[in-house]
């Protein structure tokens, strides 16, 4: 008899993974493929449509490849948040590029309907300030330059396009998570704002049905690699993955993601109209009720390691961490990677990157110091906001690539003074969206089954002294505020 396996896709911003986890929590196979991205203007980030499909079947296959004597009982889908395309809906070809969540180009837009009074009302509807980073003002730009006559237009993010594509076009639906993250579900209502809708120019019979995180999409139709009939059992955005997947099911527990950028997540009891600089999101659905979280989204993290590596010339990431070892801080050296802008919680777009504090002592293993300590520093800022707003913080959970070094997840913890919890495996986000259409299919029972699966490595407590913390926290805030007032 086959061995049985849910497979999940994790459709990343650079790269699209797919695995097969078995009822244990076993990952019995893995596959990826990258994810071009292009940045046609300043400021500028967009992908392709049919790039990003055929990523994902070529992340299958190679899964695929790699699983021998395999049934696959189910597939769950997370995927990257905030990029957004439009397609044509009877030829299912999509209208112009996806405008990715990093993408800065309609910054004037947003602008001007904040100076119209129009962020108190966005944010007490959606807990979302209004940013470039989120869909509506992209979709207008989307629809006013690449729309055209066509009056049967799908809009979607990432979610929506891959149960598109799976589902051979016959299913245009978004789960509960990713709706939340474009600016135009009332969070209250867990339904589509037609205000809101009215406001940013967009039809509302554009935008996909609205599901449950964990729930049958569909099924698969005409999809490369698979066999049509097979459930699509779940959806829900990258970061909300990880939360789930880590098993952050109490409130208070958190994670942080390191990715491109990151996601600084932690569960809350209900709704909240969020603190300044942070956003309230629905964390995942399951069975009609929402789970919320706050949010800091962080727009350069981990990305900021290549960068610097090629800016010294130390040719990898890997170089890069063995240098940023042999010193034990950054010798006064702060960076802010403000390359894109400032996310939570700045929220400034138009901030560009910043390097201070060089001496002719600096050393190139300095640098890469400080390139390593801002994704703490980063991390600490948004955790700074949202602590008054949360009951307590529980554990914190860390994933994505750069969490399986434990040398920079110890640089982490000492910048935060809490320890975290790395997953073993760092496939926190396509674990999350397994386990979801695990429940949906009846492949796990319940979450007790879940939060029996083995998954994390022993925790780092923090190691700085606290005037030592101290005194490098406020280095960092002074730059950071330096890197503003450039502007």
């Amino acid at each position: 008899m086959a061995r049985q396996a849910i497979l999940a896709i994790d459709e990343g911003t650079t790269n699209c993974k797919a695995i097969l986890v078995s009822e244990n929590g076993e990952i019995l196979a893995s596959g990826s493929a990258p994810v071009p991205i292009a940045h046609p203007k300043s400021g500028w980030v967009e992908q392709s449509g049919e790039e990003i499909w055929a990523a994902t079947c070529g992340a299958i296959a190679a899964c695929l490849a790699g699983a021998q004597g395999i049934e696959i009982a189910g597939i769950g889908i997370s995927s990257q948040r905030e990029s957004v395309l439009i397609w044509d809906r009877r030829t299912g070809s999509p209208l112009g590029p996806v405008v990715s969540w990093q993408c800065r180009r309609t910054s004037a837009a947003c602008a001007a309907l904040r100076e119209a009074g129009h962020e108190p009302e966005v944010i007490a509807r959606t807990g979302l300030p209004l940013d470039p980073m989120f869909p509506p003002t992209k979709i207008r730009w989307l629809l006013d330059n690449h729309g055209g006559a066509n009056g049967d237009i799908c809009v979607g993010t990432i979610d929506s396009w891959l149960v598109w594509n799976l589902s051979g076009g016959t299913v245009h639906a978004t789960d509960r998570s990713n709706a939340a993250r474009t600016q135009l579900l009332n969070l209250s209502a867990a339904a589509w704002d037609a205000d809101l809708c009215a406001l940013f120019g967009i039809d509302v019979h554009m935008l996909p049905e609205i599901r449950d995180s964990s729930g049958l999409f569909g099924t698969t139709r005409g999809t490369p690699m698979l066999p049509d009939g097979l459930p699509i059992a779940s959806a829900i955005g990258d970061s909300h993955a990880a939360l789930f997947g880590h098993g952050a099911y109490r409130i208070g527990d958190g994670k942080v993601t390191f990715g491109t950028g990151s996601s600084v997540m932690a569960t809350i009891g209900e709704f909240v109209v969020p603190p300044q600089g942070v956003t309230t999101t629905i964390a995942w659905s399951m069975g009609g009720t929402s789970t919320f979280a706050l949010e800091g989204n962080i727009l350069v993290s981990a990305s900021i390691l290549p960068w610097t590596a090629e800016l010294l010339g130390f040719g990898s990431v890997e170089a890069l961490m063995e240098r940023a070892a042999e010193v034990g801080d950054a010798g006064g050296v702060t960076l802010v990677p403000g390359h894109v802008g400032l996310g939570a919680p700045h929220w400034n777009s138009e901030v560009r990157g910043l390097v201070s504090g060089l001496s002719f002592g600096t050393k190139p293993a300095h640098i890469a110091r400080a390139a390593a300590e801002s994704m703490g520093y980063q991390v600490l800022d948004v955790l700074d906001i949202m602590e008054p707003a949360s009951e307590s913080f529980g554990r914190l959970f860390v994933d994505g690539g750069p969490s399986r070094n434990r040398e920079l997840m110890q640089i982490v913890a000492d910048i935060l003074n809490h320890p975290v919890t790395p997953c073993r495996n760092s496939e926190a986000s396509a674990l999350g969206a397994a386990y979801l259409a695990g429940l949906s299919t009846g492949f796990w029972a319940d979450l007790d089954a879940i939060s029996s699966l083995p998954r994390h490595d022993p925790d780092l407590v923090p190691a700085m002294a606290p005037t030592v913390r101290e005194a490098r926290v406020q280095r960092w805030r002074k730059a950071v505020a330096g890197a503003i007032a450039i502007v």
